[in-house]
């Protein structure tokens, strides 16, 4: 299944990531690439426990 991921940069330079599909599934990393791999592993946590 695919997810719809959002990833922001905040006024501190870290990336917020989040997927707007799954409530409360939010993640962030130093750079992009962290980002992405975190709200992935973020949803796959998230829809393990659903």
């Amino acid at each position: 299944m695919k997810y719809k991921i959002v990833i922001q940069q905040d006024e501190d330079g870290r990336y917020n990531a989040s997927c707007p599909e799954l409530r409360g599934c939010h993640s962030y990393g130093e750079n992009v690439e962290d980002a992405l791999k975190n709200i992935r592993e973020a949803i796959e946590l998230y829809i393990g426990e659903v």
